[in-house]
């Protein structure tokens, strides 16, 4: 998992790296939780299996992201990992397993309200085996 947070005005923009385009998405979900939770551990308590699909590269990624937000605005379910991962790269369909837990018994450190499209970059550069996303968060 290989994430950073880069500097942003008022939000909060984030890079991933990952050698495949699969990776590259479970990592952005695994930097939104840290975003929200910082450092801190999730239990694994709660299993949901999540379907999410788009019309594109770009906006697969949006509902990806959003769809955990979803979760944990409406369910109060927090993100813990990702178990079993499945991208259609064709039909821009993502079929997860997740586990997690209630979202109460932990303190955030950002409350993050939305991802947005400002910034987005999906880059696959196949010649190097590497998958390089950027997105920003509004906080």
């Amino acid at each position: 998992m290989t994430f950073k947070f880069l500097e942003h005005t008022a939000d909060l923009k984030i890079r991933v790296e990952e050698k495949s385009l699969d990776m590259a998405f479970i990592s952005s979900a695994l930097a939104l939780k840290e975003a929200i939770v910082e450092k801190t551990k999730i239990k694994p308590l709660l299993k949901k299996k999540i379907k999410v699909s788009g019309s594109d590269l770009s906006s697969l990624l949006y509902n990806f992201i959003e769809e955990f937000l979803f979760l944990l605005d409406a369910k109060s379910f927090l993100l813990s990992e990702i178990d079993s991962f499945k991208l259609d790269r064709k039909k821009f369909k993502i079929i997860a397993q997740i586990s997690g837990d209630s979202a109460k018994n932990y303190k955030f450190s950002n409350d993050v309200k939305a991802i947005t499209y400002n910034e987005m970059k999906i880059k696959q550069n196949k010649d190097k085996g590497k998958v390089i996303i950027e997105f920003v968060l509004d906080v």
